[in-house]
This record gives structure tokens, C-alpha cells and sequence, in this order.
């Protein structure tokens, strides 16, 4: 018995935003691997890719997610 079914139907009321061809699709149309979501609503999906940006921004400037700079001596475990 397979440990996750694969749904091939959306539930209504969930967005996704397909990376492949670029659009919002109701329910997941496209694998998984091609796109964003769930989101509760088409415009909340059609921001995806903006979203996705503005995220990593914050990631890349947040400095809890950096180890310690090379050749400071530290291995950044904290020791």
C-alpha cells in the first residue's frame, strides 16, 4: 500500500500557481515539482512568483541563516 495517494482532483477553494506554463490553476492540474501553492484565492496565487522573491530577500538578509563567515576562525557550531 503506498504511503501518500496522489490526488488528481483539487479541492475547490485551492490555488496554485504552475511554474511550467506560467498561469493560476484551480485544484492541482500540473505535479507537484511545477508549481507553488496552496493559496486561498487566485490573486493570493497569481503573486507566487513575487512572493517568492520577496521571501528570499528576507532569507538572504537575515543573518540567523548564515554560518559564520569563512575565515573567521569560528566552525559555527557554537563551540
Amino acid at each position: 500500500m503506498p504511503l501518500f495517494k496522489k490526488r488528481t482532483v483539487g479541492k475547490p477553494g485551492e490555488w496554485y500557481y504552475c511554474l511550467q506554463h506560467q498561469k493560476v490553476e484551480e485544484g492541482p492540474e500540473c505535479p507537484a515539482k511545477d508549481r507553488f501553492g496552496p493559496y486561498t484565492s487566485p490573486q493570493e496565487a497569481a503573486r507566487a512568483m513575487e512572493t517568492a522573491r520577496e521571501r528570499n530577500l528576507r532569507w538572504e538578509n537575515d543573518p540567523r541563516w548564515h554560518d559564520a563567515s569563512a575565515g573567521d576562525g569560528r566552525d559555527g557550531d557554537g563551540d
